[in-house]
């Protein structure tokens, strides 16, 4: 097998929190880029996604809730978080 350098050019601090994520999973960059390729190669796809994740069911749920409570002008200062679930349930 013969082997091949690739150099890119990307901004530093993209490289550095780059390398920060490779870094937490136990690889460097040179082994993420591996990966990309090879994932590229064995899927005939390019691994990216560009949308932006959906909210689950959970989170839609959530945002509801916010939106409903804000829309019933129960806002203000509150002691405390119970204090502001009891005020948002009644």
């Amino acid at each position: 097998m013969s082997s091949s350098t690739v150099t890119i050019r990307i901004d530093e601090n993209l490289k550095r929190e780059a390398s920060a994520v490779a870094d937490y999973y136990g690889l460097d960059l040179s082994s993420v880029t591996r990966a990309f390729y090879k994932q590229m190669v064995n899927t005939h796809r390019i691994p990216l996604t560009f949308a932006p994740e959906e909210p689950n069911e959970e989170s839609l749920e959530a945002i509801a809730e916010g939106d409903a409570f804000l829309a019933s002008g129960k806002r203000g200062r509150y002691a405390s978080g119970r204090d502001l679930l009891d005020a948002a349930m009644s």
